[in-house]
């Protein structure tokens, strides 16, 4: 199983996930997290390379994907 840090409905969260052989993924999960939780600096890198890439909304038990956003 992988997790990564995604915003997922406008707030932070860890989500899990796993990849099959194609690259297709399928999701576990997700609980949210506060960004004071994590405190190294290391952490706090992973969460901003992270949440650049990956955006969701969840509804309905399903998680879509959404366009990032371009500043």
């Amino acid at each position: 199983m992988c997790w990564c840090f995604a915003i997922i409905n406008n707030k932070l969260a860890e989500i899990y996930f796993d990849k099959n052989k194609k690259g297709k993924s399928k999701f576990f999960g997700h609980c949210c997290v506060k960004k004071e939780e994590f405190k190294t600096k290391a952490e706090q890198k992973a969460i901003n390379e992270d949440i650049a890439k990956y955006r969701f909304v969840y509804r309905k038990g399903e998680y879509k994907r959404i366009a990032q956003k371009i500043i």
